[in-house]
């Protein structure tokens, strides 16, 4: 089954949010990650969702998301967004 990383962000520092953007990108497509959302110029229909930026990527299953996430090459891009955005991450199972 597919399962999806859901990304809610709001960046702070856009320099180093580019940096770690990049080094992500590369271990996205690595772990067999495709992004179908990235940015996604969001709109509010109902309730609060207070971040400027949303990214869905989808991988074969949920097990080769965890493995993109805990990789090394992940955890080295993570190092570059820490300080640089407010950033949520979560994996859910497709349907």
């Amino acid at each position: 089954m597919s399962a999806y990383i859901i990304t809610v962000v709001n960046v702070s520092d856009p320099e180093n949010y580019a940096k770690y953007s990049t080094l992500a990108s590369v271990a996205n497509e690595q772990y067999g990650g495709k992004f179908i959302v990235r940015g996604g110029n969001p709109e509010v229909l109902e309730g609060a969702i207070p971040y400027t930026r949303v990214v869905v990527n989808v991988f074969d299953s949920r097990e080769q998301a965890k493995k993109f996430y805990n990789s090394v090459e992940y955890q080295a891009a993570r190092q570059h967004r820490m300080g640089a955005a407010d950033f949520n991450m979560m994996v859910v199972d497709g349907a």
